[in-house]
């Protein structure tokens, strides 16, 4: 079977440990497929490609591709919402009408929200799963680390003793603001991002547009539990008090970093365990599995 994986970006997709969460999966999700399938992995819309007949085209959230390349069966993986106003600004809603897609999605409330208009041939879920540096990762004992630190994945306010670490495509050089604990780091590589995780105890995820959170699973695989206001895909992955805390509302997010702070040793513990426990069912084997079972249907 001739297989075609596309990833619409500019990024290098070869420097695989310089990529970006979702392109990272596309990097992994290809090395499975190329070990059981004739699989192409491109960004590119070159001649050897579209010349090409393939049997099967996954597209990583954009239709477009489908109307310039021949395939036998087309599969959409979605980690975005794609309402009707946005296909259309976009240019993804003649693609979708004028194909017959198979559509996944990589959460319950990704589905739910993505417009039912849409008549996708199918409609399954197939979560998103851990990347092969977090599954290598050894289990620490985070507990004798004594950490205070917490990632702060959506960052709005600081707190006085806070540092505010920010990731970005590009790096701000401006040293005049270290001095209130703000540091920009530009792209790092997933290990240096892995000892970020390493120093802290918890993360706070509010989850406000997530439609999957994958640095809320990375962050407890290496055992931090997430607090998070249990809203969108989030509500889906926290479960309260057993893997993290959900605050009923952004005002009384410092009560609830305050809860997991003063938890006494046994209960970090307990709850840091919880947390990697949990994110056995996103092991990209399990996944894969899904995966095979979809292309062989």
């Amino acid at each position: 079977m001739k297989i075609l994986l596309y990833v619409n970006t500019k990024q290098n997709l070869i420097k695989s440990n310089y990529l970006g969460g979702i392109e990272v999966l596309n990097y992994d999700l290809y090395n499975f497929l190329k070990g059981k399938h004739d699989t192409t992995l491109t960004n590119s819309l070159k001649k050897n490609i579209t010349n090409k007949k393939w049997d099967l085209i996954i597209s990583s959230n954009d239709a477009k591709i489908f109307n310039h390349i021949q395939s036998k069966r087309k599969i959409l993986w979605l980690h975005n919402k794609l309402q009707i106003e946005k296909a259309f600004r976009k240019k993804q809603l003649f693609p979708i009408i004028f194909n017959k897609i198979e559509a996944v999605f990589v959460s319950k409330y990704l589905m739910n929200i993505t417009s039912k208009l849409y008549f996708f041939e199918k409609r399954l879920i197939i979560p998103n799963f851990l990347s092969n540096i977090f599954e290598n990762q050894k289990k620490i004992n985070y507990i004798n680390l004594k950490k205070k630190k917490i990632v702060w994945s959506v960052q709005r306010e600081k707190g006085p003793n806070a540092e505010l670490h920010i990731f970005a495509k590009s790096k701000l050089n401006d040293g005049n603001l270290n001095k209130y604990n703000i540091f920009f780091h530009g792209k790092i590589s997933r290990n240096k991002l892995i000892n970020f995780y390493k120093k802290s105890f918890g993360m706070i995820c509010l989850g406000y547009d997530e439609t999957f959170c994958l640095n809320a699973i990375e962050a407890m695989k290496m055992g931090l539990p997430i607090i998070t206001l249990g809203t969108t895909a989030l509500n889906e992955l926290i479960k309260d008090k057993i893997n993290g805390f959900k605050a009923d509302d952004l005002a009384n997010i410092d009560k609830t970093i305050l809860k997991l702070l003063k938890l006494n040793r046994n209960q970090k513990k307990k709850i840091s365990n919880n947390s990697i426990n949990f994110t056995k069912k996103f092991n990209s084997k399990i996944i894969f599995k899904q995966w095979s079972k979809l292309i062989s249907n």
